[in-house]
């Protein structure tokens, strides 16, 4: 009796001989909808996020600049900007890689796409909602979890709907073994759904009162951006990189100390060493912080091993964005982990610094390694020929540029900042004027970060719409000879 093949990364995997075997593209076919919703939403909200971030950048060293229009004031553009990149642009993003890996991964059709669907409905409707409710002023006050209450039944009734539905395509797979990027995935899809809940709960719903909101808003940002975006992201590499190159994994012990580390360290939230608590809790902050040296390191040896040797014939520009996205995630960390020294800590705590590090997580690391999986998986859900590789060579230098230049000037100016805050004979005044020419650096990267999005939005509604040109072409023709 002959047996099946399992793709995994650059290698394969027998699975049982007994079940009926799935073609990719019967695969694709089941998930084409909803992974096209998730990511053509993605897209667009990345595209609102990086003007709103270009805004922010300009008020920066100009603060004039729309002051008259209160919705568009600095404290109001800021928090949707920054929620508008998590819950618009990196969560539904997550949801399409997730949901076409585990299809892949597992050989098993989508389940219920049509209700994957109305949840992508949902969950943006509630992105909207606590958008305009923020920039209306109508905003919580919490980093991170800036949407009013009325949006929050939105985005928990969507997440109930994908997470179950991606649970049950995880259970329906074919292929047993399960892949490093399974665990990842399936451990970030249960992962944003306690940390939210509960941030929810104690600083919303419920608030905890006094210094202990301090401790769970670190501990979400922490786990947000450290656990679940890195869990993501790493995820993805996992795969793609092996895919694009034809090479396996190198190690998957090297993956699976990666994942226990970043579970185990990586939501401790970095607090500032004279923040308002005991001591102990900055002092195990920063112990845990620096332990992630653990993972960086099983990352960097199992992506090095993995590339190893590795020539390819052509450049691939979706090959170039995931390896930028790899090497983003080692620098974002690695910032992480030296702001947890001490003498490092009160230089840069409340810098430029530690905006230049969410940056290089958010948008350098998660949003390179998921434009590269964009652009790799699109034209497959959609049985359509791939994208030209001039178009995806144009948009990923526009998103280096922008990363470059953006976390590279923050994290520079913030340096200075803390050396001349630390400097009692310098005036504050010449603190800040100090560090216009790093900001004015810092809004030509947020400028190259819009076209970065508005080239990938783009990119996806022609593909998009050629496609289903075709198809109701196809469909007449059948008709017509009928």
């Amino acid at each position: 009796m002959s047996s099946a093949t399992q793709e995994k990364g650059g290698g394969a995997v027998a699975t049982a001989p007994s079940e009926p075997i799935l073609s990719d593209k019967e695969i694709d076919a089941s998930c084409r909808f909803p992974v096209l919703v998730f990511f053509l939403s993605a897209a667009i909200w990345f595209s609102v996020s990086a003007i709103l971030g270009l805004l922010v950048s300009i008020k920066l060293h100009s603060s004039g600049f729309l002051a008259d229009c209160s919705w568009l004031t600095y404290g109001r553009i800021r928090p949707v900007q920054l929620d508008a990149m998590v819950y618009g642009f990196a969560v539904p993003a997550a949801f399409g890689v997730m949901l076409w890996l585990f299809c892949r991964l597992g050989r098993a059709r989508l389940a219920a796409p049509g209700v994957l669907l109305l949840a992508a409905k949902i969950w943006n409707i509630g992105v909207l909602i606590g958008s305009i409710g923020i920039l209306a002023g109508d905003s919580t006050g919490v980093e991170w979890l800036e949407y009013p209450r009325y949006a929050l039944p939105f985005l928990l009734i969507a997440y109930a709907l994908i997470g179950i539905w991606a649970a049950l395509t995880f259970h329906a797979r074919r292929q047993q073994q399960l892949y490093p990027s399974q665990w990842y995935l399936l451990a970030a899809l249960f992962w944003f759904a306690w940390i939210f809940s509960a941030a929810q709960l104690l600083l919303v719903c419920a608030p905890v009162r006094g210094v202990v909101q301090i401790c769970v808003n670190a501990w979400y940002a922490s786990n947000l951006l450290n656990v679940w975006l890195s869990a993501v992201g790493l995820g993805a590499i996992f795969y793609f990189i092996p895919k694009l190159t034809g090479r396996p994994l190198y190690s998957y012990y090297f993956a699976l100390l990666a994942f226990w580390g970043i579970a185990l360290f990586g939501g401790w939230g970095l607090l500032p060493v004279n923040a308002p608590l005991p001591s102990w809790i900055p002092a195990l902050s920063a112990v845990m912080s620096i332990a992630m040296i653990l993972p960086i390191l099983a990352v960097v040896l199992n992506l090095r091993g993995t590339l190893a040797g590795y020539r390819g014939t052509t450049p691939n520009p979706i090959l170039s964005l995931i390896v930028f996205g790899a090497l983003s995630f080692v620098l974002a960390q690695s910032m992480n982990v030296l702001s947890a020294i001490r003498p490092v800590n009160l230089l840069l705590a409340f810098t430029y610094f530690n905006a230049a590090q969410t940056h290089w997580m958010l948008v350098g690391f998660f949003g390179s390694a998921i434009f590269g999986a964009i652009y790799y998986v699109v034209p497959l859900v959609l049985d359509a020929e791939p994208f030209a590789a001039k178009k995806i060579r144009l948009n990923a230098l526009a998103l280096f540029g922008g990363v470059i230049l953006y976390g590279g000037a923050l994290a520079l100016g913030g340096i200075f900042q803390g050396l001349n805050l630390n400097n009692p004979d310098v005036a504050f005044p010449d603190v800040v004027k100090g560090t216009l020419p790093f900001l004015h650096i810092s809004t030509l990267g947020s400028l190259l970060i819009v076209v970065a999005g508005l080239l990938l939005s783009f990119n996806l509604v022609s593909v998009a719409c050629r496609a289903l040109c075709a198809c109701c072409n196809g469909s007449k023709k059948s008709e017509a000879r009928a």
